[in-house]
């Protein structure tokens, strides 16, 4: 009678082992798994094995709440089915080969405080309801094939404090909506086919240390508000269609360490955005 209890104990625990996250949760790292080529992953997943064992994946109460894969060789598409992680508090899939686009279901991860995935392949637009993501601290889609405008929704993230689109094929104006991102420290876009002029609203980002413009097709004067940016450590600016004299500035922004202009925008006669109106309004 021993022995049976034993063993009946025995299979019990190994049940709870087995079953440690739900059946949807599981099914959606499997479908993580199959859609990047998770054989050959550079540290792959035993499949057999419990799920708290698979490398990069964290849980807590028997959820999934980080998946952390960068530099794993994962190449493919991101699954829709990783929206079944209700939990998922950080998702970081950089430098990788994963291609074809953004699936919108990842916006309906509620949780979501990290969204990383430079460095990889994917291409098309950043999903109009981004805005969903409430929780989103990071924002990290730099050195992509991203497309398209920067969604309007992009300042319903309150909570964000990075939004990192570098090195993409974004394309349009800055959204003013930015300005609503109060808590935001770095705001880097250099490098894309974005055009128009900087929202004289900017100067509201009190907390801004990073403001990264450098090649794109920006043009017109820069907002006086700029100057308002205490905390700015890092203006990077060259590269662009910008009028007038800014040297000034470095010597209105008491912090900067890394300031970047274009020669004819350190030469010439001093003039402020007061003579140009915002073409944002």
């Amino acid at each position: 009678m021993k022995t049976l209890k034993l063993t009946l104990i025995c299979c019990l625990l190994s049940a709870f082992t087995f079953a440690s996250v739900s059946q949807n949760e599981k099914e959606a790292l499997l479908a993580l798994y199959n859609s990047t080529n998770g054989q050959s992953w550079t540290n792959t997943w035993d499949l057999n094995e419990p799920v708290n064992s698979w490398f990069g994946v964290t849980l807590e109460d028997d959820k999934v709440v980080a998946i952390e894969l960068m530099f794993n060789n994962l190449e493919g598409n991101i699954p829709s089915e990783l929206s079944q992680l209700t939990a998922l508090r950080s998702l970081n899939l950089s430098f990788n080969k994963l291609s074809g686009e953004l699936p919108v279901e990842l916006t309906e991860i509620s949780s979501l405080k990290e969204l990383k995935l430079f460095s990889n392949r994917i291409s098309g637009a950043i999903p109009i309801t981004i805005g969903n993501l409430a929780k989103l601290r990071s924002l990290e889609l730099y050195n992509n094939e991203l497309s398209g405008e920067i969604p309007e929704s992009i300042g319903e993230l309150v909570e964000l404090e990075a939004l990192i689109l570098s090195s993409n094929q974004l394309m349009g104006k800055l959204p003013r909506s930015i300005s609503n991102l109060k808590k935001l420290k770095v705001l880097s876009v250099f490098d894309n086919k974005l055009l128009g002029t900087v929202p004289s609203s900017f100067g509201e980002l009190a907390q801004l240390e990073e403001l990264v413009l450098s090649n794109n097709a920006f043009y017109g004067r820069l907002p006086n508000e700029l100057a308002q940016l205490s905390n700015l450590k890092t203006l990077l600016l060259s590269n662009n269609g910008f009028k007038g004299n800014y040297a000034y500035l470095k010597d209105k922004l008491p912090n900067i360490v890394d300031f970047d202009l274009d020669k004819s925008n350190t030469e010439g006669v001093l003039v402020t955005l007061d003579e140009e109106p915002d073409d944002n309004d």
